[in-house]
């Protein structure tokens, strides 16, 4: 494993590069965390540890605000997500062993993922968004989200998220990101997978996200919530088998 920061304007993205066993040359899968979250959360490290067994390098960033990235928490926005994410696919097709590029992302991060693939397309070979967190942009439109109501047409200024706090900009940006654009402009493979018992991000937003994709397998887990708390080995079985389909 190296680890290792990459710079995204002055911005210090941590960043852990895992590889397989005797590997020249091998696709390899970025892989985001969601809001809160951070690279060593236990469904992230799963899936970094099933695309190594399938055959994988494994690149897992921390983004701005999270972990031990640079930034504060409360001052992240999709914004700020979507030029981390946008330079670390620009650092990993410098990486001379790489044969094709993946991108996984969870919650917040398969919403990233989901957005990136529409920005480059012709980088990414195929996407795995993980319970991807469209009710974001879906519930900052509306004025509730993550339990809290709130007038989207006059946003305060800080919200309480828990033991964090979040600044009224992250649901102004968040107001004017549109998926569905991303989504039209992205036509190569898609597996989402969801929990149907996830309270954060109703499986129904994968389902209509499947819909819309021209070639989407939707994957959902039967009683599991939005981390896999239940049945992370249904989870890590079909992005495998996944990832074995795409070499």
């Amino acid at each position: 494993m190296k680890e290792f920061y990459i710079d995204n304007d002055g911005i210090q993205l941590h960043a852990k590069l895992d590889m397989p066993k005797e590997a020249e040359k091998c696709p390899l899968m970025i892989l985001f965390h969601g809001l809160t979250g951070h690279m060593e959360e236990e469904h992230i490290v799963a899936a970094m540890h099933t695309a190594i067994e399938a055959g994988y390098a494994v690149l897992r960033v921390e983004l701005y605000g999270h972990g031990q990235s640079g930034g504060k928490f409360e001052d992240h926005t999709l914004f700020k997500w979507i030029t981390n994410g946008l330079a670390v696919i620009d650092y990993a097709k410098t990486l001379d062993f790489v044969t094709d590029l993946f991108v996984c992302g969870h919650s917040q991060g398969g919403l990233l993922t989901m957005l990136l693939a529409g920005m480059k397309p012709q980088d990414i070979k195929a996407i795995i968004p993980m319970s991807p967190a469209i009710v974001i942009t879906d519930g900052a439109r509306k004025g509730s989200m993550l339990g809290m109501e709130f007038d989207p047409d006059n946003i305060p200024e800080m919200f309480d998220l828990k033991d964090k706090h979040l600044n009224g900009n992250y649901f102004r940006v968040a107001q004017m990101i549109h998926e569905d654009d991303a989504i039209r402009r992205y036509h190569k493979p898609v597996l989402l997978i969801h929990g149907d018992d996830d309270q954060a991000v109703p499986v129904h937003y994968s389902m209509d996200a499947a819909d819309k994709y021209d070639h989407a397998r939707l994957v959902i887990i039967p009683d599991d919530d939005h981390n896999y708390h239940s049945h992370l080995d249904q989870v890590m079985d079909a992005l495998y088998q996944f990832l074995i389909e795409q070499k």
